[in-house]
């Protein structure tokens, strides 16, 4: 198998997690093989990654050229983690779920400015990326426990603050988040917890504005029940879209926003994203 082949099992098999990384994985595939199908593949792989999208679509043209300017801005986008950071304070909990570069950017940052805090999060059924949240936080020492997503009720009374991903950002504001994250940032906003999305500004879709609805990726059954019986079908959305009013504010490379003027800044920094 090649070498683009290969990060394209990875990218589908969610072998890379994070649309950031999956983004900048889709750059490296086109800077090894620039055709129509090698296009049309990588942006087939994962059904909700608009950052996926809009990087092939800036890359395709010359990715000799414009691959590396791809990459420098996925790199130059970590600046969401100073803004983040600065929302962690000492011996505040902080609560996430699923698995986010961005947020562990944001916690990891935390860390190094020498903040002490401690961190909730989910296991992340059905495929469980809380475990590589879990064990990404607790590496650098910082005090992490772990719940099943049944109990993140409770575990969002005691948080100060929830931090979650982007896999998409709509024209109307909406985020669009690991399944659950609707459900949480209502538990949060119950009580009176900020509820903060860290993610890269090219992960907004422009073709919403359109009316285009993102759509949510449904994943194969067998990741819940691989044998299920005869007459159950088995839901399994990777995503759901998380109302703007429940969101404190976006924070991504361009600095800390309500989701409508996040959305103005992005069109302001990169016209070209409409």
């Amino acid at each position: 198998m090649d070498k683009f082949e290969q990060i394209c099992r990875d990218i589908k098999s969610v072998k890379i997690q994070g649309a950031e990384a999956v983004a900048e994985a889709a750059v490296k595939a086109l800077m090894i093989r620039n055709d129509n199908k090698a296009v049309e593949k990588l942006v087939s792989l994962r059904v909700t990654e608009p950052c996926l999208r809009n990087a092939v679509e800036f890359v395709k043209k010359d990715p000799a050229t414009l691959g590396p300017q791809a990459l420098q801005h996925f790199k130059d986008s970590d600046r969401l983690f100073e803004y983040g950071a600065k929302k962690v304070e000492d011996d505040m909990i902080v609560f996430t779920h699923c698995h986010s570069s961005a947020v562990m950017g944001v916690l990891k940052k935390a860390k190094e400015n020498g903040v002490k805090f401690q961190l909730y999060c989910t296991e992340t059924r059905p495929l469980f990326q809380g475990r590589k949240t879990a064990k990404e936080i607790s590496s650098i020492g910082v005090p992490v426990t772990m719940w099943v997503d049944s109990g993140a009720r409770m575990a969002l009374r005691d948080s100060d603050v929830f931090f979650m991903g982007c896999d998409a950002v709509t024209s109307e504001g909406k985020v669009i988040n690991k399944i659950g994250s609707e459900m949480f940032a209502e538990i949060a906003e119950k009580y009176d917890t900020d509820t903060y999305c860290c993610t890269d500004s090219w992960k907004y879709d422009p073709l919403t504005v359109f009316g285009k609805r993102e759509p949510i990726e449904r994943r194969d059954s067998k990741e819940v029940w691989d044998k299920s019986p005869k007459g159950v079908d088995i839901m399994n959305l990777a995503f759901e879209r998380v109302d703007p009013k429940l969101i404190t504010a976006i924070i991504s490379e361009l600095g800390d926003f309500p989701p409508s003027v996040f959305i103005q800044e992005v069109r302001k920094a990169y016209p070209w994203l409409g």
